[in-house]
């Protein structure tokens, strides 16, 4: 018997990245299943085959992936909007869809009970940061408006983890910008507060602008599509509710719907059925707003995924 090599295996397959661990691994997964790509990583492999499309999955660090993406090594990635810039590879790949996770905020923080202030007071001073490339591009404007030449400008260094130490331990004036997550414990726990907001960032899929394999586009669309739907189900849910027909015009603005909401006449004289699509984060209020308008059998579903 023959066997077949790696290489033949993955041989004419679409390449797609998924960060391998950290923040974003877990909700990849996720998208993955409910955009039903079905796979097996045996033994926490780097690559795996798809089962029901002909893609494989190459698992890397979040930080390589838009270098691969972006030279055409790989087709479609997930991974940060921030990591992109830094990469510096932002005209190299399509950012396809925003997908709602991930989300954080670049900033550049200041020990609270330091002499530094603003930004202007640590700009000549020392900054460590995770974001070199993003980090040099924001001071050097910060120094160029300060007239700051030299030895003069702003001290940048580069650490891979743990930043928030880098004050405390006097390495540091400050930090950043740098990722802090939504809730920003981390942060406030080592004594640091932000003076600035250089980015807000979050996962993205994104594709190469230099594919190398273009017979794949019909498969990226789909794929994409897929994702989308899975992205738009998380933020939506469906609202059904019966009210009688002359508060329609009401119930309407209420729930107006992606484009309008399916009316439906019931049994029951001068009634009719409503189903409109609402954002998840406003369920509530949406049904507590229709009752109040004499809505009944007001019922939430949640969305799978959908294609909106």
């Amino acid at each position: 018997m023959t066997r077949v090599s790696d290489a033949d295996l993955f041989n004419g397959r679409l390449l797609f990245a998924i960060p391998k661990k950290g923040r974003l691994h877990e909700k990849c997964l996720e998208i993955l299943s409910g955009a039903d790509i079905q796979f097996r990583r045996p033994n926490r492999l780097d690559v795996c085959i798809v089962m029901n499309h002909p893609i494989a999955l190459v698992f890397l660090p979040a930080a390589d992936i838009p270098s691969f993406v972006g030279n055409g090594d790989v087709d479609l990635g997930i991974t940060g909007h921030d990591v992109i810039l830094e990469a510096q590879m932002q005209d190299r790949v399509t950012e396809v869809h925003r997908l709602a996770f991930g989300k954080c905020a670049l900033q550049v923080q200041i020990p609270e009970n330091g002499p530094v202030k603003s930004v202007e007071d640590l700009a000549g001073k020392r900054v460590v940061t995770s974001f070199e490339v993003l980090a040099g591009a924001y001071f050097d404007k910060i120094d160029e408006t300060l007239n700051l030449t030299g030895d003069q400008k702003t001290k940048i260094q580069y650490i891979g983890g743990s930043v928030e130490a880098a004050c405390a331990l006097g390495l540091a004036d400050g930090i950043g910008p740098d990722n802090i997550s939504e809730s920003g414990d981390t942060m406030r726990a080592a004594g640091l507060h932000a003076i600035a907001t250089v980015l807000q960032t979050e996962a993205v899929l994104i594709k190469s602008n230099v594919p190398h394999r273009a017979h794949h586009a019909p498969l990226i669309e789909l794929i994409a599509n897929r994702i989308a739907g899975v992205v738009a189900a998380g933020k939506y849910v469906v609202c059904e509710y019966n009210i009688r027909r002359d508060a329609i015009p009401q119930a309407t603005v209420i729930t107006p719907g992606r484009r309008a909401p399916t009316i439906s006449p019931i049994e029951q004289e001068g009634w009719v059925a409503v189903s409109s699509m609402v954002e998840k984060k406003r369920a509530a209020t949406t049904m507590d707003e229709l009752v109040k308008i004499g809505a009944e059998d007001i019922l939430i579903f949640n969305l799978d995924n959908c294609r909106v």
